[in-house]
């Protein structure tokens, strides 16, 4: 038997429909916030990650798909959306018909790391980033929508966004050599991948997640020291604007993104419900981004939103996702064929339904219905043609109703009784 590769998976028809209703309804809201749909091709070249994630980053040096395609050119599966995105927007010069680009974008990501329960070798993000200008309230609404997108989800409640702010070219040079200093007095308590960042990127020794680090690092110095006057101005504004839209937030002076192209604003929607895993969505600003990979001097600020880890917590609580509105069941050749042609008008006019084509009593149509989670079950049978109605049951309350066997009525009825 050929399985699937290891950390990739299947979405399972009973799963679809949460990951329907988390892509549908952040499509609704990034399109409301006047961002549009830009897709983009899984390969890149390979210095697109390079040159935006920093060759000394983990997701480069260790977790990258990369192969040397037919031709001898080096091509690497996307690890993430923002490089590409990015790539996009100066490629296709889109700031000419529109100085602020703001786009979304669906879809896989790949990087070859354990898996474990929210983390898988390939994995899905929703993709948000906006182009042309450097602002607080930019930033502001940015976060503002990943806010209301888990409000919307009814998960407000099981996250936390946590923000910082990691400086500038003025200010962070100045914040680094002090945390170099820090880190000579503790190479011993690290981890061998932290005593080598130190030389590399010592910034990145804050984002490790092994205990004995991070027990370690509760005496470093925090960028928040050191911010120069502009970045506190900067970050004090964005906050001000959050607090006006009733955004509620937590300061994490220690919060750092693991990719070298953030600057400035950084957040974070964490949980307590998913173990390790604790980061759902996170994003950030990143001023430098569009040079690096050979734009223009363009600022850009945005997010990812982890699609598995936001379905296992809509599934702690207790999310269970309806795909269909009714299940029509038909006992007897006469009944079925009336009910074919009143499937089919219902169907048509938007009521999701299913209708048996075997022999089947009564009790076994009501089994399949109840492991289909069906609201409402339309009871169709010889009696109630001789009657010109149909049985309407609905499965949550035990309760049966009379309606007539009229679209119009019918389905003014399953509406009424099944959704809420």
């Amino acid at each position: 038997m050929i399985r699937a590769v290891k950390g990739f998976r299947d979405v399972l028809p009973e799963e679809a429909p949460l990951w329907r209703r988390v892509e549908e309804t952040a499509r609704d809201l990034f399109e409301a916030y006047g961002y549009s749909e830009l897709r983009i091709p899984v390969l890149e070249k390979t210095e697109l990650f390079e040159r935006s994630l920093g060759i000394t980053s983990d997701i480069v040096e260790k977790e990258m798909y990369t192969f040397k395609d037919k031709g001898g050119e080096s091509v690497t599966l996307r690890p993430e959306a923002t490089a590409s995105m990015a790539r996009a927007y100066i490629e296709h010069a889109l700031y000419h018909s529109d100085p602020v680009g703001k786009y979304y974008y669906f879809g896989p990501m790949f990087r070859h790391e354990r898996p474990q329960a929210g983390r898988l070798r390939q994995f899905h993000q929703l993709d948000v980033e906006a182009f042309g200008y450097m602002s607080p309230s930019l930033d502001a609404e940015v976060i503002a929508l990943l806010s209301t997108l888990y409000r919307r989800l009814h998960l407000s409640q099981l996250t936390t966004l946590e923000i910082n702010s990691l400086g500038c070219k003025e200010c962070r040079p100045v914040f680094r050599d002090c945390l170099l200093q820090f880190l000579e007095k503790v190479r011993g308590g690290l981890c061998p991948d932290c005593q080598s960042r130190i030389e590399r990127n010592p910034l990145r020794v804050l984002d490790c997640k092994r205990e004995g680090c991070r027990r370690v690092m509760e005496e470093a110095p925090v960028i928040s020291q050191y911010l120069c006057p502009s970045c506190q101005e900067y970050q004090e504004e964005v906050l001000l604007l959050l607090e006006d839209l009733g955004i509620p937030y937590s300061l994490n002076p220690r919060l750092v993104r693991g990719l070298d192209y953030y600057t400035r604003t950084v957040f974070e929607l964490v949980t307590p419900h998913l173990g390790a895993q604790n980061a759902v969505a996170a994003g950030g600003r990143y001023d430098d981004l569009l040079q690096q990979i050979g734009g223009r001097d363009i600022p850009g600020i945005g997010f990812a939103v982890g699609m598995e880890r936001t379905i296992l917590l809509l599934e702690k609580g207790g999310e269970v996702p309806r795909s269909l509105d009714c299940y029509l069941a038909v006992l007897g050749p006469s009944a079925l064929k009336v009910g074919m042609k009143l499937a089919q008008g219902l169907r048509e006019r938007g009521i999701r339904l299913e209708i048996t084509h075997e022999e089947k009593s009564l009790k076994a149509q009501l089994r399949r219905a109840s492991k289909l989670k069906v609201p409402i079950v339309l009871i169709l049978g010889e009696e109630e043609l001789k009657k010109g109605g149909i049985i309407v049951r609905n499965m949550d309350e035990g309760t049966q109703t009379w309606c007539p066997l009229e679209e119009d009525r019918l389905i003014a009825h399953v509406k009424r009784e099944g959704r809420p």
